[in-house]
């Protein structure tokens, strides 16, 4: 089979092709014809190799965590019917033409959604949705977005302003971002290069949020706790910014800002079915759009990697096989 390999840790010129044995489907288990891989941000620091004390990873080996695709071959005891399905699925090592995944954490993808947008939900829709039931949006909350021109935070801006009906302010970087997550449904969007960011988004959202969710991290993030309004709640699920924003807890148990982390958005394997199988069903039923900002072919893994940390393009970056 074709795949990339991270022959050692460094920039993106060391994802390399690569020709490696097919896998083979064991007890459960199904073969995957790959037609499109996820990526996501934090594979690019762990090819960087810095964050080695959260991923243990030694190459070579292949990145990836998540693709779409066709069953092609089953394994011992798995069902006949399983075979020739379109689905979506984590896998280890997705950089490559086929891979194997169990099952159990199968997600057929239904049949008015393409493979391409499947791909953009493995991870995002999961984690997207979760956040939104996790901070129990409401049409009567104000919501505060970072990184809402990113894969996710285009899920989360639609989930949370059309799904739920709350006022959202998006935050995001120059006037492509800032058009598109108002069209995508934020109430306002704020531009994060300005210095009084802060007091332009305080006022879009008439004083404070009653949820910020931070996929930024870093400074930003760390800003965005003191908008959060007293009893509200504060997820910090990411650091694109090199750390997960600093959050005083004293102040946060003081004000009863409820807070969530990385931890609360890693889900039980019924959940992950759950909440993808949902966000899968709302972008066939074109209620939820996925964000593309770019298709790479699989052997231009490198290329892919320099776009995701370039930061210039709206959505997500995908891997075509």
């Amino acid at each position: 089979m074709r795949a990339i390999q991270v022959k050692e840790f460094g920039g993106p010129e060391v994802l390399v092709p690569a020709d490696l044995p097919d896998p083979v489907p064991g007890p459960g288990e199904v073969l995957i014809e790959v037609s499109f891989v996820d990526t996501i941000f934090v594979e690019t620091q762990i090819r960087a190799g810095g964050v080695r004390d959260h991923f243990t990873v030694t190459p070579p080996y292949v990145p990836g965590g998540g693709v779409s695709g066709t069953v092609a071959a089953l394994g011992p005891d798995v069902p006949g019917e399983w075979l020739g399905r379109r689905v979506a699925s984590f896998v280890q090592g997705g950089y490559a033409s086929r891979a194997v995944a169990a099952t159990d954490a199968l997600t057929v993808v239904p049949d008015t959604l393409d493979l391409l947008p499947a791909a953009a939900l493995v991870h995002d829709g999961v984690t997207a949705t979760g956040l939104v039931e996790l901070t129990s949006v409401t049409s009567a909350d104000r919501v505060l977005i970072l990184g809402a021109s990113g894969g996710m935070g285009t899920l989360l801006v639609q989930l949370a302003a059309r799904a739920r009906g709350a006022h959202v302010v998006a935050l995001a970087r120059g006037a492509e971002k800032l058009a598109l997550v108002r069209e995508l449904g934020a109430s306002a969007a704020v531009d994060l290069t300005a210095a009084d960011w802060p007091s332009r988004a305080r006022a879009a959202l008439g004083g404070a949020a009653d949820v910020v969710l931070d996929g930024v991290g870093g400074e930003p993030g760390a800003t965005a706790f003191a908008l959060t309004a007293d009893g509200g709640r504060f997820s910090a699920h990411g650091a694109p910014t090199g750390g997960f924003a600093t959050v005083d807890t004293q102040e946060a148990h003081r004000r009863d800002v409820r807070l969530l982390g990385i931890a609360d958005v890693q889900f039980p394997a019924p959940d992950i079915q759950r909440l993808r199988a949902h966000a899968s069903q709302e972008a066939a039923a074109g209620r939820l759009r996925p964000v593309v900002g770019a298709v790479f072919p699989l052997e231009e893994a490198s290329a892919a990697h320099a776009a995701v940390e370039g930061r210039h393009l709206t959505g997500k970056v995908v891997l075509r096989v």
